[in-house]
C-alpha cells in the first residue's frame, strides 16, 4: 500500500475538520473489529473517509496526531477491512506521513492509515457480520427486516417492482393495454401464459412491474406511488402564488404515460411567455432531452416511495424530480458512466413497445447532455436529495457572459443590459454592469454614443 507524504500544513488542516456523515477519525489503538463498523456503514450509505491513527482528546473535541510507527503494525487492520470488501472493490487505502524534512514533522508522529469507502452497489457486513449505515456522525445499526430490506431495494439488490399485489390477475391479464402490447411484441401469446413467463404474476398476483406496464389505470391500484404531476410557474420561484393554474396529472400505464407526460410538457413550455422589460418572451428546451429526463425519472424512480414524478417549469428552468435516492453505487457524478437499473423488468418490456421511449438502453442520459450542447445550453445537474432525485434543465447558454456579449454585437449594432441579461440569463443588472465595464477595460466594446437613461447602450469597441 503506498505511503504519501505530506506537509504538517496538510496535516494540521485534516486534524482541524469534524467528523461527519463522510469522515471519521479513529484512534489506532481501537480494535480492528469496531472499526469495521465504520466501513461497512461508509458502503451501505454514501461512502467516506476512514483515518486510523488519528485520537480525539473527548474533553476538548480535538484530534491529535499519533500513527502506527510502522506500516506493517497496521496489517491486522487491514486483514479486518478485506472482510467487509475486498481492496479495490469498494476500498482504496493509503499511509499518510507528515515529510521527515517538515520542520513540524515531530508533532505528526508515525503512519495514518487512511481508507476511502466508496459507495458500494452491495450491502457490506462489518467483520461480526452486521450492517451499519451512516447517519451524520455516527453509525447506525440496520438489524430490522424491514430496514434490511429498504437497504437491500436502495442498493438495486432487490427491487419493489417484483412484490406482489392482492387485486385480481383480471387487471393485467385482460386489459387493453396487455392486448394491444401482445399484437405488437408476441402475436401469439396468451396473456396469462406470457405474463407468468416473464415472472410478471406469481400464482393468481400481479407483480407491482405487470401493474405498472399493462393495467389500464395503475393508479388506482398503486393511488399516490406512480403518477406525473405538471406544475408551470409564473416566476423562478416554486411557491404557491406563483403557480399559473392547477398541476396537470398524467395517469395510465407507464407507455402512455411517459409520452403523454412529455407532450404535455412540450406544450406547456411552448405556451409559457415570460414577461420581462422587453415585454413577452419564450423559452425553448431540446425536446430529445425532455423526452429522455422524464423517460429516465420514469423507469428508476423507486416506486414503493409514495410520492408521485414532479415536473416544474420555470422562467429559466425545468425540473424534474423522481422519488427515491439513486441506486447502488451511482452517484450524479457517475450518472453518466456507470449502468445500474432499480427496475429492470420494467426497462426491459417498456423496450419491446411499439416506438419504445426507452430506445437505446442505458443511453438516455447522454442523449439528453448532448442536445443540451448541440443548442449551446448548459449541461443538466443532477442532484441527490434526501429521498430523491432531482435533474434541472437551465436555459442558460455554454458560452460565458463575456463571449455571449460579443457574439451579439457581431450580428446586431448595440447591446442594452436588459438585452444582455435575458440573453445570458442573468438577473442582476448590476452583476451585467460589471461584466460590460470587463468588456470595456479590454477594449472589446465601447458606449454607444447618443444613448442614455434606459436606452443606454453599447457597441462594439471600433479599433
Amino acid at each position: 500500500m503506498q505511503v504519501v507524504r505530506i506537509s504538517s500544513v496538510d496535516a494540521a488542516k485534516l486534524l482541524s475538520k469534524q467528523e461527519s456523515h463522510f469522515l471519521d477519525f479513529k484512534a489506532r489503538e481501537v480494535a480492528p473489529s469496531k472499526l469495521t463498523k465504520s466501513l461497512s456503514a461508509f458502503a451501505n450509505a454514501d461512502g467516506g473517509d476512514l483515518y486510523v491513527g488519528i485520537a480525539e482528546e473527548k474533553d476538548a473535541n480535538i484530534f491529535h496526531w499519533r500513527g502506527f510507527d510502522r506500516v506493517e503494525d497496521a496489517n491486522s487492520h487491514l486483514q479486518s477491512f478485506e472482510i467487509v470488501s475486498p481492496f479495490g472493490d469498494d476500498l482504496d487505502g493509503e499511509f499518510l506521513e507528515v515529510d521527515p524534512a517538515d520542520r513540524n514533522a515531530r508533532l505528526f508522529p508515525g503512519f495514518v492509515l487512511h481508507v476511502n469507502a466508496r459507495k458500494s452497489r452491495f450491502v457490506r457486513k462489518s467483520s461480526d457480520g452486521k450492517i451499519f449505515k451512516r447517519l451524520g456522525a455516527g453509525n447506525q445499526p440496520v438489524s430490522t427486516e424491514e430496514a434490511i430490506v429498504a437497504l437491500r431495494r436502495h442498493k438495486g439488490v432487490e427491487s419493489f417492482e417484483d412484490e406482489t399485489l392482492s387485486v385480481p390477475i383480471e387487471e393485467v391479464t385482460n386489459s387493453l393495454a396487455i392486448i394491444e402490447y401482445l399484437m405488437e411484441a408476441v402475436p401469439t401469446a396468451e396473456p396469462e401464459i406470457y405474463l407468468r413467463g416473464q415472472y410478471l404474476t406469481h400464482g393468481a398476483k400481479p407483480t407491482v412491474a405487470s401493474v405498472l406496464l399493462f393495467a389500464d389505470l395503475p393508479q388506482a391500484i398503486l393511488p399516490k406511488r406512480c403518477g406525473i404531476k405538471i406544475y408551470r410557474y409564473s416566476s423562478e420561484e416554486s411557491t404557491r402564488d406563483r403557480l399559473v393554474s392547477d398541476p396537470i396529472t398524467v395517469e395510465g400505464n407507464l407507455y402512455s404515460q411517459v409520452y403523454a407526460a412529455i407532450e404535455k410538457t412540450v406544450d406547456v413550455i411552448s405556451e409559457a411567455a415570460f414577461l420581462d422589460d422587453d415585454g413577452l418572451r419564450t423559452v425553448r428546451y431540446p425536446t430529445e432531452t425532455l423526452h429522455e429526463i422524464i423517460t429516465n425519472a420514469v423507469l428508476h424512480r423507486d416506486y414503493s416511495v409514495t410520492d408521485d414524478v414532479h415536473i416544474r417549469i420555470f422562467e429559466n428552468r425545468v425540473e424534474v424530480e423522481s422519488p427515491g435516492r439513486l441506486p447502488g453505487h451511482i452517484r450524479p457524478d457517475n450518472i453518466l458512466t456507470e449502468r445500474l437499473s432499480r427496475n429492470p423488468n420494467l426497462v426491459r418490456h417498456l423496450n419491446r413497445f411499439p416506438n419504445p421511449p426507452n430506445k437505446d438502453v442505458g443511453e438516455g442520459l447522454d442523449t439528453a447532455f448532448e442536445f443540451m450542447r448541440k443548442l449551446n445550453l448548459r449541461d443538466p445537474i443532477v442532484r441527490e436529495r434526501e429521498n430523491s432525485v432531482l435533474v434541472t434543465i437551465r436555459h442558460e447558454s455554454l458560452a460565458s457572459p463575456e463571449q455571449q456579449v460579443v457574439k451579439h454585437l457581431e450580428k446586431y449594432p448595440t447591446i442594452r443590459n436588459e438585452e444582455a441579461r435575458k440573453l445570458t440569463g442573468i438577473g442582476s443588472e448590476s452583476k451585467m454592469k460589471k461584466i460590460f465595464e470587463r468588456l470595456i477595460r479590454v477594449g472589446e466594446i465601447e458606449h454607444a454614443p447618443g444613448t442614455a437613461g434606459r436606452g443606454y447602450a453599447y457597441r462594439k469597441a471600433l479599433k
